[in-house]
């Protein structure tokens, strides 16, 4: 039998390879030195840091490689969110996290999926990108603490609403039940009182009692939804950050309001750095995806892989651009190419419109340049 010997060595050059599996109970980790080496496995319960460096330090002395030897560690984003990579860091590892859906996947109809072989196929990923495969996969950019806290604001707005429209329509689909109907943002209790159903008889006591409760619940969100609106608009009245002059930047544009402004400066350009319009089309998900096999080729769509509320907001945008920027450059380009198809061919334009108007603003917002043919605001209402 022929065993294989590595000498330790105090070069800082030689490299441990990581790779997390990131459970909610337990996290597996992975620990190699290159490819011909068989993976190191351990498992520690989730979160647990200290856990973590103890392994790192075991891994050193299994592989004999020096303590200051370089560590390369990677993990899917996911919910444990950044916290891990700004500790890894912190303790001198240099970390990749990893954007699920560009990893490789098996076309096989069924393919074995396990912990255990997560971890070596992100450990062969990790030594592919480190040897000079950068297209391996892709790795997330990691915001720091404050522009990650940033984002809480507007995305709390955003999930107030949604659940005030819950409330409502199901306010709403109560009534429709019996055949009736209302106006929730009015005094409901007074509604109710003046309602009769098919019969002439009022409504029973126990639905009274639940749409009163339903509406209650309806004014609690509003007082919030209200809180935080006024909570924005005094930091961008207020604040010293360069986030907001970029917000009020965009605010002045005809067709932009505060909620598309602050969500594309909180979200996309506030803390990324672009170097080109393709970058930011494919941060939102917004690029198309062709499909092509010899003679065969068609499209297949967006790509959809960005950010959902960037992507949202976008569209929602071209269209409000459309009505208020009807002169400008991208609204004509728009009329000419789409404004007469089918109601298929204007959705597809102003998808494409969208990718365009997210790329002027970024020029817009680092040149100081209108896009063409558009109006500014004569003053900006906060």
């Amino acid at each position: 039998m022929s065993m294989t010997t590595t000498t330790r060595s105090d070069d800082r050059t030689e490299t441990l390879h990581l790779a997390f599996e990131l459970g909610n109970g337990t996290w597996r980790l992975g620990f190699t030195t290159g490819f011909a080496q068989k993976p190191r496995e351990r498992t520690v319960a989730a979160r647990d840091a200290e856990a973590v460096l103890r392994e790192i330090a075991r891994a050193k002395e299994r592989f004999e490689l020096a303590p200051g030897c370089r560590v390369a560690s990677c993990y899917e984003a996911g919910r444990d969110g950044f916290w891990l990579h700004r500790f890894l860091v912190a303790h001198g590892v240099e970390n990749f996290v990893v954007d699920s859906s560009s990893i490789e996947v098996n076309r096989r109809k069924r393919r074995a999926k396990t912990d255990r072989l997560d971890v070596e196929k992100l450990l062969r990923l990790l030594l592919r990108y480190e040897a000079g495969e950068r297209k391996a996969w892709s790795v997330v950019h990691v915001p720091s603490d404050a522009e990650e806290d940033a984002r809480h604001l507007h995305r709390e707005l955003l999930t107030l609403k949604r659940d005030r429209t819950r409330v409502t329509n199901r306010i709403r689909g109560l009534l429709a039940n019996q055949g009736l109907e209302v106006d929730p943002r009015k005094d409901l209790p007074a509604q109710l009182e003046r309602l009769r159903r098919w019969d002439g008889s009022a409504l029973p006591d126990g639905l009274r009692r639940r749409l009163i409760r339903e509406w209650e619940k309806a004014g609690f969100l509003t007082q919030q939804i209200q809180a935080l609106s006024q909570e924005r608009r005094r930091l961008i009245r207020e604040a010293a950050d360069p986030a907001m002059g970029k917000v009020m930047q965009l605010a002045r544009l005809k067709g932009v309001g505060i909620n598309s402004a602050w969500l594309h400066t909180m979200e996309l350009f506030g803390w990324r750095a672009f170097r080109s319009g393709r970058q930011i089309g494919r941060l939102a998900g917004l690029t198309p995806t062709p499909h092509q096999s010899g003679d065969l080729q068609r499209e297949l769509g967006i790509d959809k892989a960005g950010n959902k509320l960037v992507r949202w907001m976008a569209i929602e945008g071209a269209w409000a651009w459309l009505r208020f920027q009807p002169h400008s450059a991208l609204s004509r380009w728009y009329e000419e190419r789409f404004a007469h198809g089918g109601a298929r061919i204007r959705k597809i334009g102003i998808v494409a419109l969208a990718r365009k108007l997210l790329v002027a603003l970024w020029r817009y917002l680092e040149t100081g340049v209108v896009p063409e043919g558009a109006e500014l605001k004569e003053r900006v209402v906060i």
